[in-house]
């Protein structure tokens, strides 16, 4: 993890704060002891390996320390932001405009871990799983432009509403969402009060099985990826707010992994 010699977690040089920790000074005007890179190896190898806290290796920072800033990096949406910027550099490396004019929505439904509060989570009647249901809108390159977390027992159409609300929030350039046959019309009449039309893939009678989708395989793929982070296998998080930035981190790891052309050992070849 860490090059030979080196020992402990790197603490910030008195006399140089990092700039986001002067825009968001503390209560107390502590302004921490721990390099902001250190915070984000922390929470990409739990990510990654799904760790509990407190098996956080020693040489990163304390548990405390990496859970305050994942807790207020998600209610500032700092997540977001780094994830965004990250995005914004895989298409345009690609010859593409910062954000897509196509995206294509999904759901999946995961179980839920023990300690989930039961009143975030339901029952997929049709999938037969407890737990909750992850909605990802991706554009055509399997990158993530938004998340939401519900109980599995909610409706794909609101979770296709839902996610068509945040895209619509985030840019104006998309103009078009490809859906499966799950969704149904309200999901439709809603993208046309947000200007994004929706059309549903249709699946051909005569296949059988699992057969992908012209341009709708993408956000499948998608889906695949996610389970080479293992903390995002289920849903082990108390707010829903919290799984949706486990979204954006593991998708922040893989594409500045991308814009470095580097690569990482998947959990499931331990």
């Amino acid at each position: 993890m860490r090059p030979p010699g080196s020992h402990g977690p790197t603490r910030c040089p008195g006399a140089h704060r990092n700039s986001w920790k002067a825009q968001h000074p503390s209560v107390s005007g502590h302004q921490g002891n721990y390099e902001m890179r250190e915070i984000v190896n922390a929470l990409l190898y739990q990510s990654r390996t799904g760790c509990l806290w407190d098996y956080l290796p020693h040489d990163l920072p304390p548990t405390g320390a990496v859970k305050y800033y994942f807790y207020k990096w998600r209610d500032v949406g700092t997540n977001q932001v780094i994830h965004n910027l990250l995005r914004w550099q895989v298409r345009e490396s690609r010859g593409r405009l910062a954000d897509p004019s196509l995206v294509v929505l999904d759901t999946q439904s995961l179980h839920a871990a023990a300690g989930v509060p039961a009143e975030t989570t339901g029952r997929d009647a049709n999938k037969k799983v407890p737990g909750r249901k992850r909605g990802l809108a991706v554009d055509v390159l399997g990158l993530v432009i938004s998340v939401v977390v519900l109980a599995a027992s909610v409706h794909d159409n609101a979770a296709g509403i839902a996610l068509l609300d945040k895209v619509a929030a985030g840019t104006d350039a998309v103009q078009k969402a490809l859906v499966d046959q799950g969704f149904k019309t309200a999901v439709a009449d809603h993208g046309q009060k947000v200007g994004i039309e929706v059309e549903v893939v249709q699946r051909n009678p005569a296949d059988t099985g699992f057969v992908p989708q012209p341009k709708r395989w993408v956000v499948e793929q998608v889906n695949g990826i996610m389970m080479l982070h293992r903390r995002l296998v289920r849903d082990y998080e108390y707010r829903p707010a919290s799984a949706e930035s486990r979204v954006y981190w593991a998708m922040s790891d893989r594409m500045a992994r991308t814009l470095t052309g580097t690569s990482t050992p998947s959990w499931r070849g331990a």
